[in-house]
């Protein structure tokens, strides 16, 4: 049986899942699309309804599950929405535009008893993250003691202003380091280069762990991330991201894509495939939505302490058990 999935936003992300949902994702198809821009959605939508405004979107009976791609203010109202109406949904990252407001769609689903809402860290379906973190899980490098991040764009959008190189861009560190240790953060340092970046920012795991990471928001070269664990007994990394060297007057390298959706293409394709799996199975699979709080809630304390004396003690309660 096929599952019909709406999308939400038809930007960048929107476009991309909904081209994902038409030619890679077996069992699912795209049923609905809306986006603000009525052309671009008109555009997008192949063949598939396009509805006037998210609400019908979310309520209709074409609708099995949703993908929230819309600006990040509209994501707590649409997945509160979807929980009302007792529907999956892959909300991409933040969760919310604040770490209160993403607690407070946690609450509605803890309410709920039981889960509906993966957040969209794609990374957690990257081949490459997966081998790290299997690895990891064997235990044959001994106890993990660093994780070297690094996450570097060619340029800030226009309408990066701020704090976002953390609350936008950091978010994945967070939430890959998270995932990569099976440990939780619980004091961060952060210091910005001349000008303002790149920024360090260093956290402790309530196992004594060091994760460091590197943010560049404006590193001209290209699109480029890259971990590193640092264990007892060995060390593991990510492999260059780049399927050839090009050799060409006189020089050679590797080649970095312009922005991330290259990059992890693979990643999103099976983020689809385990999400529409896991709709079909009424289990849940990806970040939850008490991560996608946690990743902000750190976030956001970071940004506050660049703002300040650079020092965090991280704060975020506990987990509730929905989500053991």
């Amino acid at each position: 049986m096929s599952i019909g999935i709406g999308v939400i936003g038809t930007g960048v992300m929107g476009a991309e899942h909904a081209r994902i949902l038409r030619h890679e994702t077996p069992g699912a198809h795209l049923a609905g699309i809306c986006d603000a821009d009525a052309a671009r959605a008109q555009a997008v939508a192949a063949g598939a309804t396009v509805f006037s405004d998210p609400q019908s979107l979310i309520a209709s009976d074409q609708i099995d599950a949703i993908v929230i791609a819309s600006p990040d203010a509209t994501h707590a109202a649409l997945t509160l929405a979807c929980i009302r109406a007792g529907k999956p949904v892959l909300c991409e990252k933040p969760l919310a535009s604040s770490a209160a407001d993403a607690l407070e769609v946690v609450r509605a689903e803890v309410a709920l008893g039981h889960r509906l809402i993966q957040v969209g860290y794609m990374r957690r379906f990257d081949p490459g993250y997966r081998e790290i973190k299997r690895v990891k899980d064997t235990g044959e490098l001994g106890g993990p003691a660093l994780l070297h991040n690094v996450h570097r764009n060619v340029r800030a959008p226009e309408w990066f202003d701020g704090s976002m190189a953390i609350t936008n861009s950091f978010v994945h560190e967070i939430d890959i380091s998270r995932w990569l240790l099976g440990s939780e953060m619980v004091s961060a340092r952060v210091e910005a280069g001349p000008g303002g970046e790149p920024l360090m920012i260093t956290m402790k795991t309530d196992k004594d762990e060091i994760v460091s990471t590197e943010v560049f928001v404006n590193a001209s070269y290209g699109y480029h991330v890259h971990v590193e664990l640092v264990a007892r007994q060995g060390t593991i990394s990510l492999a260059p991201a780049s399927l050839t060297l090009l050799n060409r007057d006189r020089a050679g390298g590797l080649a970095y894509p312009d922005n991330w959706v290259p990059r992890f293409e693979e990643a999103y394709c099976r983020q689809m495939a385990e999400w529409v799996s896991a709709v079909k199975a009424g289990t849940s699979v990806g970040a939850s939505a008490w991560d996608g709080y946690v990743a902000s809630a750190i976030a956001e304390q970071v940004a506050e302490a660049l703002a300040g004396n650079g020092v965090a003690t991280l704060k975020y309660g506990p987990r509730p058990p929905l989500y053991d």
